[in-house]
């Protein structure tokens, strides 16, 4: 659903909201706030191959 609406925006749109971005946050910011999403996602993915390794040691193989 989400991926659907990026996909359906003009790039005009996605400017004004880049725009936006800059004037709420500033440019200083921007960085920071990438740093951390960057570290929330490696953090997320490490998780989820956690829980996969220790699923796979849970199931038997045939």
């Amino acid at each position: 659903m989400t991926l659907s609406i990026f996909l359906m925006m003009s790039a005009w749109q996605i400017a004004v909201i880049v725009v936006l971005v800059l004037l709420l946050f500033g440019g200083k910011k921007i960085p920071e706030l990438m740093r951390g999403l960057g570290s929330g996602i490696k953090e997320f993915k490490d998780a989820t191959k956690e829980d996969k390794d220790e699923h796979e040691e849970i199931k038997p193989k045939n």
